[in-house]
Order: structure tokens, then sequence, then C-alpha cells
């Protein structure tokens, strides 16, 4: 049974140097302002768990991952399954910034014909790399899509990003028993633990820990970070290229609605519309974030 936390700096840190960890938490701020544009425009959408995987998508697709988003549908390209689908605004900033379609798009979210729908679509979206909405089958995808890049000897890596209310699904540990099996090590999940769901805390409606020791008695090499430390992030996918023979999970502890200090770890913040009196507060924010560079 496997289970380290990081220390406060390792031999990997080194190799990252001030500039790349500066402009990834400017990106992460830049996904967040989008994010709370796109839904206060939509009316409609889901701020918490976008804000909170904000950090996360930066370091994905602005350094970690092999893409082309001149050529979305390379097959050699590493994939991402967002799992958690409702997170959708945040995963369509970053497409959209990373230069898979145009940064004007995204105040068309959730319209009628928009490319831009409530959930990711794959055959809508240039960038999404498979439809998800529906929570708990995410990860079975990215099983498949893993050990399909396996069995093809096509190289690529996948990533899922799940959230820890979703862990509550029962195909999440099918899947989480298929990956070792198959010694998936071109896989890393990210489980987005913020601690809140829709309807509640996660601990009080379906309590998920002993998260640890359970993924490593499935197979599973794992990891605690702070997820939004672009070091530790970046540290932690580092360490995931590493594994031989297992996947990784990487066990990230976020904060719901992250950067706007009134939606932070607030349950009601998961959904909804902020009003024309609090957007321009959020925004305000994360504007003031971005210029102090934090």
């Amino acid at each position: 049974m496997t289970s380290t936390v990081f220390p406060a700096r390792t031999a990997l840190h080194e190799k990252h140097d001030a500039g790349l960890i500066d402009s990834l938490r400017r990106r992460a701020l830049e996904i967040r302002i989008h994010v709370v544009k796109m839904v206060h425009t939509a009316r409609s959408g889901h701020y918490g768990g976008s804000m909170s995987i904000a950090d996360l998508l930066a370091v994905l697709y602005f350094h970690e991952m092999s893409i082309d988003p001149a050529n979305p549908q390379w097959q050699g390209r590493d994939r991402l399954v967002l799992s958690k689908g409702h997170a959708a605004p945040a995963l369509y900033a970053a497409l959209a910034l990373r230069g898979f379609f145009p940064v004007e798009r995204l105040a068309t979210l959730r319209r009628i014909d928009s490319i831009l729908q409530g959930h990711p679509d794959m055959r809508k979206t240039p960038g999404v790399d498979y439809t998800t909405g529906s929570l708990g089958h995410g990860l079975g995808v990215a099983v498949g899509m893993a050990l399909g890049s396996k069995l093809n000897r096509q190289g690529f890596r996948v990533y899922a990003i799940v959230g820890d209310g979703e862990m509550q699904e029962g195909s999440i540990w099918e899947a989480a028993m298929a990956a070792p099996r198959f010694g998936l090590d071109n896989l890393t999940v990210i489980v987005d633990y913020n601690g809140l769901q829709v309807e509640g805390r996660v601990d009080e409606i379906m309590p998920i820990e002993p998260i640890v020791s359970k993924w490593a008695a499935f197979g599973w090499e794992v990891r605690e970070i702070d997820g939004h430390s672009v070091p530790e992030i970046l540290e932690a996918l580092d360490w995931a290229k590493q594994l031989r023979g297992k996947p990784g999970l990487i066990v990230a502890h976020t904060i719901k609605g992250k950067g706007v200090s009134f939606m932070e770890n607030q349950v009601n913040w998961h959904k909804g519309s902020l009003d024309d009196a609090t957007f321009p507060r959020a925004l305000e924010e994360l504007e003031a974030q971005f210029t102090l560079g934090r």
C-alpha cells in the first residue's frame, strides 16, 4: 500500500522555473475570469466546481499535455476526460485560451446551436476528447482510451478529472479495479477534492474516505497535493509520468469557488448565476488577483 504526500520542496521542483509557474498561475486566473463571465452571460451553469479545477487545467493544457490546437483530432495527442462534466465552463475557457477556437465563442455558452453546451460534447467542441455529464462514467472511458493506447502502441497519455462526490458512483470503482489489472501507467486520474457536492458536504452525504488507502489497495500509486499550488501540480504530474506498471491517482485538495471570496467553500455556488450586483464584485476580485500576479 503506497501513500505519499509531497514535501514542501523536491528535486523535481527545481526543474520548473519561476517564470513558468507565474505564467501558469495567470492562466488559471484567466480561466476563472472567463468562467465568471460565461456563466453570468448564460444566466446558468456551474461556478464552484469550475473554479476549483482552474489550476489543474492551466497546468495540463499549457504545459503538460501533448496537443495540437490546429489539429484537434491528431491521433497521437494526449487525452483529457473531464468526468465531472458540469465543470465544462472551465474546460471551455482553457480550450479557447489554448487556441482550439476563438475566445469570443465563450460568450455563447449554453445557447441553442452553440458549440459550447452545458456539458462537454466531443461532436460539437474542438478539443473535447469525450462527451461527459452523466457522472461516474468518465473514468471507465479513460481506462478504455489508455488501454487502447497501449494495445495499439500509440504512446499517448490519458488524464481524467473526477469529482469527489462523483466517487460515490459504483462505476468509478469498477474502472478503478480495471486500470491496475491492465498496468495502465499511461493513465493519470486527478480527484477534484473540494469536499462539496450539489446537496451538501461529501462526507455527510456518502463518505468516500479513506480515499488514499482505498485506491492504493486497488493497486494504484497515490499522491496528495494542494490542487491550487502550481508547483505541486507540476511535481505530481512529473511523478505520474515516471510510474511503471501502475496507474497514478492524484488527490488534489481544492476549494470550491476558488478565487471569489464569497463563493469559496459555499455549496450554494455549486450552480446558479451571479446577479447584476454580485457579478462586478466577483470580476473585480479576480481581475485584482490577475493584476497583482497572484
